[in-house]
């Protein structure tokens, strides 16, 4: 794992240079990209209140309590060793007003490899971008995930 003082998005910088200023609510981040490396980061450093500001308000949990999705976060970040991070692809926005970004998280429960390789979406909703919802498959699903692009993800594995 990356020394304390780097950021746990793996962006290489020191996380006071790097998410820290979104987590505290200092600045949105610029793109669909860095706002996924931020909600990483979030979910490592256990921020869940980040993690719930920045679902977008189509996201699923938005439509239920409050303190019970927040309650769910901390559950998973007190459980959850969030160790690495992989952006594989991205593009966007599309002309539906929508960013995707494929990456692959390297997440442990007690030992136990719990790794995944997520195709997020994201959105605009007013304020900034925000996280919409994502398909997920195991990472030892994926042959290698370094390879693999959002077009092969979805023709592979998506189920929308």
């Amino acid at each position: 794992m990356a020394p304390a003082r780097d950021c746990p998005c793996c962006s290489g910088l020191p996380y006071t240079q790097c998410c820290a200023p979104y987590h505290r609510g200092e600045r949105e981040a610029p793109d669909a990209v860095t706002l996924m490396r931020s909600r990483f980061a979030a979910y490592a450093r256990k921020e869940s209140a980040y993690v719930l500001r920045t679902l977008h308000p189509d996201h699923e949990d938005r439509k239920r309590p409050e303190a019970e999705v927040l309650r769910e976060i901390r559950d998973a970040t007190s459980t959850l060793k969030f160790m690495r991070l992989d952006v594989l692809d991205h593009d966007g926005p599309d002309a539906g007003g929508f960013w995707h970004v494929l990456f692959h998280a390297r997440v442990f429960e007690k030992g136990q490899d719990r790794s995944f390789v997520e195709l997020s979406e994201f959105a605009h909703d007013g304020v900034g971008i925000r996280y919409r919802s994502g398909e997920q498959v195991a990472a030892a699903k994926v042959a290698e995930p370094k390879g693999l692009t959002i077009g092969a993800f979805r023709e592979t594995f998506s189920t929308r």
